[in-house]
């Protein structure tokens, strides 16, 4: 069993950054891969990025590629999601999750069914 703490969220100007963290708990916490998802409001949730274990191998959503970068700190148990240029569109809900395997497969650790644990969730709002 995992358990998954999001924190970092809040309001932030256009343009402006926030760093999200999740923190895990949990037997072998530092094997599973690690994704973030968002949830707008009215929409589906979404994958944002992964990171493999050792965070060799990283995966972003087209639409933060080059504004986010995902990284962990397997000392700590934490993973983070570094959120740069910020613009309204990435106003949501985000989500932290466990995977116990980094499929390798095309984008299959963009699908939430590929991960096996989740947070509550963390709230970022954007705007002026």
């Amino acid at each position: 069993q995992v358990q998954l703490v999001e924190s970092g969220g809040g309001l932030v100007q256009p343009g402006g950054s926030l760093r999200l963290s999740c923190a895990a708990s949990g037997r072998s916490s530092s094997r599973y891969a690690m994704g973030w998802f968002r949830r707008a409001p009215g929409k589906d949730r979404e994958f944002v990025a992964v990171i493999n274990y050792n965070g060799a191998t990283t995966s972003y959503a087209d639409s933060v590629k080059g504004r986010f970068t995902i990284s962990r700190d397997n000392a700590k148990n934490t993973a983070y999601l570094q959120m740069n240029s910020l613009t309204p569109e990435d106003t949501a809900d985000y989500y932290c999750a466990a995977a116990r395997t980094y499929y390798s497969m095309p984008s299959a650790m963009s699908r939430s069914v590929s991960y096996d644990y989740w947070g509550q969730g963390t709230q970022v709002t954007v705007s002026s």
